[in-house]
């Protein structure tokens, strides 16, 4: 089965991870997740090796590799430790992805190569209280004044927030007092109107940050909308 899927870069990949992993990731595990410590040392040599890019185009710094070699990665991490290996997931694939695939050219200069390096984390907001499974029920706003769109709403068990420097979060776009449907957007984590709540306390993953974001009077120019309007509910 191996032969049909991997190849050899695959399987350097896997030994590279695997080796780092069981090095350098495991005798970190049972502390951090006792203590609820973010894998900062991890993340850090993880950068070094190119594990916080893998997927992306090597001009914004990524290493051009393809999904599959994600998964090795995201797998080889896992087995030592799931929460250093959620936390490259949900960097990569939810707080980076949605700016590779639907960014616009100065979004993806602006972003990737930080994120792809791993020198700033991403996050992805989506579940919301009353918006779990059901995240159509959207109820972030961001309502168009002017030249810049005002967002109210909270976002819920939102991975990586606490160590992001990089959001992306999805909201119900208003303008002229019609919804025109969810979008998504893309923020830096010091933006004005944004606040979090302390870390989740849970039974497991207990290194991977967890928590809330509240949004409140947050303004942001037109330029952070990502992708098409009123389709980030689909992209």
């Amino acid at each position: 089965m191996e032969q049909l899927y991997f190849t050899e870069e695959h399987k350097m990949l896997r030994d590279m991870v695997r080796e780092f992993a069981q090095n350098e990731v495991k005798p970190l595990a049972q502390e951090l997740d006792e203590k609820g410590e973010f894998p900062h040392e991890s993340v850090k040599k993880m950068s070094e090796l190119g594990l916080m890019g893998i997927p992306w185009e090597e001009k914004y710094g990524g290493t051009g590799m393809d999904t599959l070699a994600l998964v090795i990665a995201i797998e080889e991490l896992g087995k030592v430790c799931p929460s250093t290996g959620a936390t490259m997931m949900a960097h990569t694939s939810l707080g980076t992805a949605p700016i590779a695939m639907f960014g616009t050219e100065e979004q993806k200069e602006k972003y990737l190569p930080a994120l792809a390096s791993g020198e700033k984390i991403g996050a992805f907001g989506l579940t919301e209280p009353n918006a779990g499974s059901d995240a159509g029920n959207t109820q972030t706003r961001a309502v168009l004044k002017d030249d810049e769109y005002i967002v109210n709403g909270e976002k819920a068990f939102c991975t990586n927030a606490g160590e992001a420097s990089v959001i992306i979060f999805t909201a119900v776009m208003e303008e002229n007092g019609e919804e025109k449907g969810i979008s998504a957007f893309v923020i830096d984590a010091d933006t004005e109107g944004m606040s979090l709540n302390p870390p989740e306390k849970k039974m497991g993953w207990c290194g991977s940050d967890t928590r809330s974001i509240f949004f409140k009077d947050m303004h942001i120019p037109k330029s952070a909308v990502l992708g098409n309007p009123s389709k980030g509910f689909k992209q």
